[in-house]
């Protein structure tokens, strides 16, 4: 999406339903925080009625919205509308969750629709082909989870491996697009490993929301985005 804007390593927040009003103002407050202290882009994708004060009270997270309909005003009761997304504060949209899953074509056309308002794609996929296919429909991120690990804290050398094949699968399709592998990550632990074994991004739901102190946990892994991404470039993220 032209004039969307993020930096390589970054690091994405998915609440799902686990949290919402005060508590995930709260989160996405602590993560701006964490942004600016780290120097580390950071998506917050947030339940639709805390897109806005979300978006109000932060100033470098971007805040994306959890999912996305590839309709226009007019009929379609509760249907999520991308203009009203854009107009409450979002900057994108993550799309083809395995927990809400779509069709090439729905990817396509929402895809289309997140473009025409100035929403940035973010699109998942759980296989190299999948994300292949994926990229090929012009998003502007990959999202690669592997459904398996989701919710399931258990990487291990094998999925490692996988993050190098399901890079070379994308950039065979579009050369240069920023890929994000997710899923199975429960600590700062395995946030480094992640980075250092070739993402561009990771992140984490259940490794935050199921923490003892939730903030904590975040900002331990937004400060391992940082560490993985130094000690496998021998540079710091880009200062603003």
């Amino acid at each position: 999406m032209e004039g969307f804007r993020i930096r390589k390593p970054f690091f994405e927040i998915g609440p799902k339903t686990y949290i919402y009003g005060k508590k995930a103002l709260e989160l996405a407050v602590a993560a701006d925080r964490a942004s600016r202290k780290y120097q580390v882009d950071i998506i917050f994708s947030a339940q639709y009625t805390d897109i806005r004060p979300i978006a109000e009270a932060t100033s470098r997270i971007k805040v994306f919205a959890q999912h996305m309909d590839p309709v226009y005003p007019g009929k379609g009761i509760g249907a999520v509308l991308p203009e009203a997304l854009k107009e409450a504060g979002a900057v994108g949209v993550l799309l083809n969750h395995a927990e809400r899953p779509l069709t090439l074509d729905e990817i396509r056309r929402s895809v289309e629709r997140a473009g025409e308002v100035g929403l940035a794609a973010l699109v998942c996929a759980g296989t190299p082909q999948e994300a292949a296919a994926a990229a090929s429909l012009g998003p502007d991120m990959i999202l690669a989870e592997a459904p398996g690990l989701i919710g399931k804290g258990a990487r291990g050398p094998g999925d490692m491996e996988e993050i190098a094949r399901i890079n070379q699968a994308v950039h065979r399709v579009a050369p240069g697009m920023m890929i994000l592998h997710g899923a199975g990550i429960s600590d700062e632990k395995d946030v480094y490993e992640v980075i250092k074994a070739g993402a561009d991004a990771t992140g984490s739901t259940s490794g935050i929301m199921k923490a003892d102190n939730p903030c904590e946990m975040m900002e331990k892994m937004i400060a391992s985005v940082a560490a993985a991404w130094i000690a496998r470039h021998q540079t710091r993220p880009c200062q603003d």
